[in-house]
């Protein structure tokens, strides 16, 4: 019996929410990894971000012992916005847990994960989760995955992961029905990144699953992509600290310390190996790249050199983010920052405020739209897959039709469906995910992932307050929906600002043609309060004096916007 042979390598997949956590801890408190006495909720949640939002943000790697087998756990994200993290994590995995809620039933990111772990031909073994719920539908449940999936019901295991029961079953399915790990030990040592971390006194830290070979401490290593060389300073493997050990051989997963300064030179799917050794790289998988941007700027301009630190800081350890910078003229200067999607900024920019004591203003999320020719623009699309009892379906489909989106296919189980969709990208991030939980009242569920780039009949939508252009307001949107966006803009800017000692014209303008107008009246004093009589002659040169003074103060006055005005203009869009 090889070393291989009592090693498996799994991960636990799921929509968000139905106990990957909390059935991670059980794992940990019933393999004896972590003592009762110093175990918590989400224990493997290290983000307190993450934990407060009650979902796991990033992979989580952990090795277990149980019954003489090495168990190398990986919890992954639940949310759309990380679903690249689950890619990557099952490709250092032989097989999966798959977890459905037994008081939801399979949801969207249950069939989006469940098609990648296919993809990567990982075993799989379904599990109902919480059953021990009195809204528990364990019948149904079962049959939706029968349905769904293919699975036999006999192969279904049925656990409560908050109060343990059956979960040392699951642990017994692992050991028999997962496969140990294929490669050669004798070859040349060969290994897969699938995560990186910054740390600021030892350098980049290499997550790794080992493919061929062993590697030892003091070795010289090289990553295959961009011919990056290191010696590793040390090595081992997730406790779920950091547990150094002499070697890391195949089939482990483990950490290698490089010493490598910049985050960027480690990218995460390349392959690492000894310098000098021909190999064949691994087949690795692209790297994330942001599909939303947003203009992030300090509410005090004295926090800029601040937020610059607090983003370069963030930047170590998420490769996904990208940052440039930018100014606008009524922000000041701040920087243009990249995401993953809405959940993933609003988490970064929730962290940046909590560890850096900073209150910054995010503008209105934009996409990356391609320019190939002149004036013409191609826009994101994503292929939709929305989960939802059946009843909901005419409402969905005529919102999706709306929202220009592109039915593909559905399919019918049960009492419910699954919907897919072509959709832009654009419409997802204003507000889809929101009215399909509105129409469906709240069942419905949704996952995507980017397809390609398609024509888009854009507008430019200018705000200008007084002839000077808002460039913080002005975006893109949809020739057809051009002059209903820049309506609303204009009413609800009319309601937002206070009035000034000037007139104040509020305009929105589409290329270049004004289509929508409001008008802010002055402040005025009362001139002829003093006067208790006279000719109309005088009160008239009274009346005029204010007027041209007014029209003066309109040509010289700076066009300024109050920041808790355009802060709520902002954070509605």
């Amino acid at each position: 019996m090889n070393s291989t042979s009592k090693i498996r390598n799994f991960a636990i997949i799921a929509h968000v929410d139905h106990g990957k956590s909390t059935l991670a801890d059980r794992l940990l408190e019933i393999t004896g990894t972590i003592p009762k006495s110093k175990m918590h909720e989400q224990f493997l949640d290290q983000n307190p971000i993450g934990r407060e939002h009650g979902i796991t943000i990033k992979l989580a790697p952990v090795r277990m012992f149980y019954n003489g087998y090495m168990l190398n756990l990986i919890d992954t994200p639940g949310h759309a916005d990380f679903s690249y993290e689950v890619s990557r994590t099952l490709a250092a995995c032989e097989g999966a847990i798959l977890l459905v809620d037994a008081t939801q039933g399979i949801q969207a990111q249950t069939v989006a994960h469940y098609i990648t772990a296919k993809k990567e031909g990982l075993k799989i073994i379904p599990v109902i989760n919480k059953i021990d719920l009195e809204a528990a539908r364990v019948n149904e449940t079962r049959n939706q995955l029968v349905e769904v999936f293919g699975f036999k019901k006999e192969e279904i295991l049925e656990i409560s992961a908050k109060t343990g029961k059956n979960v040392s079953n699951l642990l017994n399915e692992v050991l028999e029905k997962i496969p140990s790990p294929y490669g050669n030990e004798k070859n040349s040592f060969k290994a897969l990144i699938f995560d990186a971390v910054f740390d600021e006194h030892r350098g980049v830290i290499l997550y790794i699953k080992v493919f061929d070979g062993i590697l030892d401490k003091n070795q010289k290593i090289k990553l295959y992509q961009n011919g990056t060389e290191s010696i590793v300073n040390d090595l081992g493997y997730f406790s779920p600290s950091l547990v150094s050990q002499k070697s890391l051989s195949l089939g482990e997963i483990g950490y290698i310390v490089t010493g490598i300064k910049d985050i960027r030179q480690a990218r995460v799917g390349d392959t690492v190996f000894i310098k000098d050794k021909e190999i064949t790289p691994l087949p690795g998988y692209f790297s994330p790249k942001p599909m939303i941007f947003f203009g992030m700027y300090p509410k005090n301009s004295a926090d800029l050199i601040k937020l610059r630190q607090s983003l370069s800081k963030i930047s170590l350890n998420d490769s996904s983010i990208t940052i440039s910078d930018e100014s606008s003229a009524f922000l000041g200067n701040g920087f243009r920052v990249g995401f993953l999607g809405l959940l993933h900024a609003e988490i970064t920019k929730e962290r940046i405020e909590k560890e850096n004591n900073l209150e910054i203003i995010l503008t209105m999320p934009q996409i990356l739209y391609k320019k190939e020719d002149p004036g013409i623009f191609y826009e994101p699309y994503v292929r939709l897959l929305i989960y939802s009892p059946q009843k909901y379906l005419g409402s969905i489909m005529n919102l999706c039709q709306k929202r220009k989106g592109k039915l593909i296919d559905i399919k019918y189980l049960e009492d419910n469906m699954i919907a897919k969709y072509e959709i832009p990208y654009s419409v997802l991030i204003k507000g889809l995910s929101a009215e399909l939980k509105s129409i469906s009242s709240g069942f419905a569920s949704l996952d995507y992932e980017l397809i390609d780039y398609r024509i888009a009949n854009l507008s430019d939508i200018n705000i200008l307050i007084n002839g000077v252009l808002i460039d913080v307001l002005s975006e893109k949107a949809y020739k057809d929906e051009a002059a209903s966006i820049a309506r609303k803009k204009i009413t609800k800017l009319k309601e937002s600002l206070p009035r000034q000692q000037f007139r104040q014209i509020v305009q929105g303008e589409i290329g270049g043609v004004v289509i929508a107008r409001e008008e802010i009246p002055p402040f005025r004093k009362d001139v002829l309060a003093k006067m208790s009589g006279g000719d109309r002659t005088r009160k008239d040169k009274l009346l005029d004096k204010q007027k041209k003074g007014k029209s003066k103060l309109l040509q010289t006055s700076k066009i300024e916007i109050p920041q808790n005005a355009l802060y709520a203009l902002l954070k509605e869009n």
